[in-house]
C-alpha cells in the first residue's frame, strides 16, 4: 500500500515522469505499426498469388502442352483433398486498343465457371463480381463473337492524385468495345523431338468486364480469354483439349505442401499413360504452392522488415536511457522520503523493489498506450493516408509502386506482444541502476541536516 502511495505521489508530484510513458508509447506504437504493415504487405502478397493461381499449380515444361486435361481435373477432383481444379492457357502478346495504343500483356485462356471456383476471378469482375451466377465470356449482343476480361489497368490509368480508377467511365468507353490482341505460340505438333514452328495470330475481342482485383501486375498486365479460342488460334489442327497450366484450390485446413505429393503421384500416371510424355518431362513439370511460388520473394521482404526493425529498436533504445536519467534525478530529489523508509525498518530489498516496480509500472502504462495508438493508427492507415494526400498533397502509397491499392490494415499481434514485452523490460531496465542507488542510501547521513 506503501509502494502504491509513494508511485501516485511521485507520479503527481514529478510530471516528467509523463516524458517517459510518452517515450515507452512512442517506442511500442512505431514498431507495432511497422511490424503490422510489412505482415499485412507479406499476407497480401501470398493471398494475391493464390487468388491469382489457386492452392496448388501445375504447369508444363516449356514449349509442351497438358493434352486431355479434363479427365485429368476429374481424377484430380476424386481426390478427398481437391475441391476444385482449373485449367488455364497462357501466352504473351500486344494488346491493340487504337492507332499508336499498344500495350504488352499476358493473355490467359480460361473456362471462367471453373477458374472462379478456383480463384478469386469472380470477385475480382466489376460488373459480374454482384452478379448471380458463374461469369461468362458471353457478348450481350452478338452471341456468335468472342468475349474477353481486360485488367482495368491495361486499359486506363488511375488518378494521379488519389491513386484511383473511374471505373464508371472506364466501364462506359470499353464495354462492348471490340478490340485485338497478337499473340502467337511455338508449335511443334505436339513431337518435342521436332522444329518449332512460331505462330502470330490475331485475336479479335470484344470487352465483356474489367477485372480490379487490386493487386497492380494482375490489373495492368492480363486478359482473359476463352480457352477453347486461345487454343485454335495458337495450335491449329492440334485435337483435345490444350492447356499450359493447371490450377487447383484445395478444401479448408489441407496442408498445401503434402498435397503437392498427392498431385505429383497422380500427375505421373496420368502423363505416362495418357500423354506418352517421357520421365524427363514429367520430372520437368513444375508442381509447387502458391506460397512456394512467391517464397523467394516474401523471404527478402521479411529480411527487410527484421533489418528494419532492428533499427527502430536500437533507436527505441533510448528509452532505457531516458528512464534511467529520469530516475536517477528523482533518486536523488528524494533521498530524504527513501532515508525515512529505511529508518522505519525497510530493507534495502524493499527499495529496489518500490523503484524497480516504479519503472515497470511506467513500463506497462507506455506500452498500453503505444498498443492502443498503433492499433487506431494501423486499422486507419488508409484514411490517415488519404488525409495526408488533401492536406499536404503528398501520395505516399501508390499502387503501381506497391502492387496493391490500399495499405494493410491489419494489426500484427504475434509481433505486438514481444513488442509491449520488451518495452516494459526495457523500462526496468532504465529503473534498474537507480533503485540500486535508492537501496545505498545511509539514512543517519540524509537526515542528520534535516
Amino acid at each position: 500500500m506503501l509502494k502504491l502511495f509513494l508511485w501516485l505521489k511521485y507520479l503527481r508530484r514529478r510530471r516528467i515522469i509523463l516524458l517517459s510513458i510518452a517515450a515507452v508509447a512512442m517506442s511500442v506504437c512505431l514498431l507495432i505499426v511497422v511490424a503490422s504493415l510489412f505482415t499485412g504487405f507479406i499476407a497480401m502478397f501470398e493471398r494475391s498469388a493464390v487468388e491469382m493461381i489457386g492452392d496448388v499449380t501445375l504447369a508444363a515444361p516449356q514449349s509442351l502442352v497438358i493434352a486431355k486435361y479434363p479427365v485429368f481435373i476429374d481424377r484430380l477432383e476424386q481426390l478427398d483433398i481437391v475441391e476444385a481444379a482449373s485449367a488455364s492457357l497462357s501466352s504473351e502478346g500486344l494488346l491493340h486498343l487504337g492507332q499508336g495504343n499498344v500495350r504488352p500483356v499476358s493473355v490467359w485462356g480460361i473456362e471462367p465457371a471453373s477458374r472462379a471456383r478456383v480463384t478469386g476471378l469472380k470477385n475480382a469482375l466489376i460488373l459480374q463480381g454482384q452478379a448471380e451466377g458463374d461469369p461468362s465470356f458471353a457478348v450481350p449482343d452478338a452471341p456468335t463473337e468472342v468475349g474477353g476480361f481486360v485488367g482495368i489497368g491495361v486499359v486506363a490509368q488511375p488518378n494521379e492524385e488519389t491513386d484511383e480508377y473511374d471505373k464508371e467511365a472506364v466501364l462506359k468507353e470499353f464495354i462492348g468495345r471490340r478490340i485485338t490482341v497478337t499473340t502467337g505460340a511455338a508449335d511443334a505438333g505436339g513431337d518435342p523431338n521436332q522444329a518449332q514452328v512460331p505462330r502470330r495470330r490475331v485475336i479479335p475481342f470484344r470487352v465483356v468486364d474489367l477485372v480490379f482485383a487490386g493487386v497492380h501486375e494482375l490489373d495492368s498486365g492480363f486478359i482473359y480469354l476463352p480457352i477453347e479460342t486461345l487454343q485454335k488460334e495458337l495450335y491449329p489442327g492440334r485435337p483435345g483439349d490444350l492447356a499450359t497450366r493447371i490450377s487447383i484450390r484445395l478444401k479448408p485446413g489441407v496442408d498445401p505442401y503434402k498435397a503437392v505429393n498427392d498431385v505429383r503421384e497422380i500427375w505421373g500416371d496420368f502423363a505416362e499413360h495418357e500423354l506418352g510424355w517421357s520421365v524427363f518431362n514429367i520430372v520437368d513439370t513444375d508442381i509447387y504452392t502458391a506460397m512456394q511460388l512467391q517464397g523467394p520473394y516474401v523471404a527478402e521482404i521479411k529480411k527487410q522488415m527484421g533489418v528494419l526493425l532492428v533499427i527502430f529498436g536500437v533507436v527505441s533504445f533510448s528509452v532505457v536511457v531516458l528512464v534511467f536519467c529520469i530516475f536517477y534525478m528523482m533518486v536523488k530529489l528524494k533521498q530524504r522520503d527513501v532515508a525515512v523508509i529505511k529508518s522505519c525498518g525497510a530493507a534495502s530489498s524493499s527499495v529496489v523493489a518500490l523503484f524497480l516496480g516504479f519503472g515497470v509500472s511506467v513500463g506497462v502504462a507506455g506500452s498500453g498506450i503505444g498498443t492502443i495508438l498503433g492499433y487506431v493508427i494501423t486499422r486507419n492507415i488508409n484514411e490517415l493516408e488519404n488525409w495526408i494526400r488533401v492536406v499536404f498533397g503528398l501520395k505516399l502509397w501508390k499502387s503501381s509502386i506497391y502492387m496493391f491499392s490500399r495499405i494493410p490494415s491489419e494489426v500484427d499481434w504475434p509481433s505486438s506482444l514481444p513488442i509491449v514485452g520488451m518495452a516494459v523490460l526495457a523500462a526496468a531496465l532504465g529503473a534498474l541502476i537507480p533503485a540500486f542507488v535508492a537501496a545505498r542510501t545511509r539514512p543517519v547521513e540524509v537526515l542528520r541536516y534535516e
